[in-house]
């Protein structure tokens, strides 16, 4: 299929002095977190790194809707540059925004007078939490109706990336049967596999792909680093956080429980693999034979547990187009902020302390 091409505006913001021109760029891999609504500050995240031609992008892996960013800045830079991926990643949050818009899934009135960005007083989503709760979804959602299939199948012309994409592309789900994680690679990548990737158990029926069911990638990648590790040359990767690590509050009701648990649970694969990538870097550090044979990772980090920790667990189906640019900018800033303050340590060292994952 091909994606329809149409011309939806980006949210207004000054576009920073075009930098890099005449300089090699250095390649990064990038690293998409999953996380509903919030992965708009991811896509703020992506478009700022577009526009700084002092980096490249070798490959990125991804879950969730870090694996619906990953796929449609793959398209879009295989289709049409930078310039390319930056529009299809406003097409497509746009397209979210505008399907959600006419769902039931809205913020109340209450919802909006407080500003909080979340759905806690919207009735639909009340009955929505209680249903899901006590039923599955091959009950109440016999149809297995999920309205982004359609989106993203306007978004992306899959067919493109497997021919023309020069991004690695990886996109992580987890095996209902063996509990096994599932990294489908750009030859593999499908409207099916990405579903998978983003497919909570208690909203939506598993996806059946070649005969296996999946669920969301974050439970066993979130995402996984390995395959970056394996397959690029890129020794640079680039988590962009959505989950936030640290909460300073304990949450008390039953839905923010939940979301922690979940939180918690997402992030554990991740913190094992920074493990795994600490031990390898104190054997290279202490031994230099090891250095020979093992390859060094410097591990780099965008997160915004400031702006993630203060919204709710309704908040990640919020698809209000207010909200969306809000975490948008968001991510810019950050993304720019990190630009200023790291840039000259890419291809030299790690920027965060791996150790702080153990």
């Amino acid at each position: 299929m091909n994606a329809p091409k149409v011309n939806i505006e980006r949210p207004r913001h000054r576009r920073p002095p075009a930098r890099g021109r005449g300089v090699t760029a250095k390649p990064i891999n990038l690293a998409l977190q999953g996380g509903g609504a919030h992965g708009a500050f991811t896509w703020g995240v992506l478009d700022r790194l577009l526009e700084d031609e002092r980096v490249s992008f070798d490959g990125t892996v991804a879950t969730s809707a870090g694996a619906m960013n990953a796929a449609v800045m793959a398209y879009g830079l295989a289709e049409g540059g930078r310039e390319g991926a930056k529009k299809a990643l406003a097409d497509f949050w746009r397209r979210v925004s505008r399907v959600a818009s006419s769902g039931p899934l809205q913020p109340s009135p209450f919802d909006r007078m407080a500003n909080n960005r979340s759905l806690q007083f919207s009735p639909t989503f009340l009955w929505f939490d209680l249903v899901s709760r006590l039923m599955s979804p091959y009950q109440f959602n016999p149809l297995n109706i999920n309205p982004l299939r359609s989106v993203l199948e306007q978004s992306v012309d899959f067919e493109v990336i497997h021919r023309k994409a020069d991004l690695k592309l990886f996109v992580c789900a987890t095996n209902v049967r063996s509990g096994k994680i599932k990294v489908f690679d750009h030859t593999e990548v499908s409207v099916d596999a990405v579903m998978a990737s983003a497919c909570l158990p208690n909203l939506f029926q598993a996806v059946e792909i070649d005969g296996e069911a999946y669920w969301d990638g974050g439970y066993m990648g979130n995402p996984a680093i390995y395959p970056l590790i394996y397959n690029c040359d890129s020794r640079d990767v680039l988590i962009v956080h959505v989950n936030p690590m640290y909460k300073p509050e304990v949450p008390t009701s039953a839905s923010e429980i939940i979301n922690r648990i979940n939180e918690i649970s997402f992030n554990s694969s991740l913190m094992r693999e920074m493990r795994a990538i600490a031990f390898v870097t104190r054997l290279i550090d202490e031994d230099a034979a090891s250095s020979k044979r093992l390859k060094r990772i410097l591990i780099h980090s965008i997160s915004a547990d400031d702006v993630m920790a203060g919204l709710s667990v309704s908040s990640k189906l919020n698809a209000d187009w207010a909200f969306l640019t809000s975490l948008f900018e968001a991510g810019r800033e950050h993304a720019a902020n990190w630009l200023e303050r790291n840039y000259d340590a890419l291809g030299k060292r790690s920027t965060v302390d791996i150790q702080a994952y153990l």
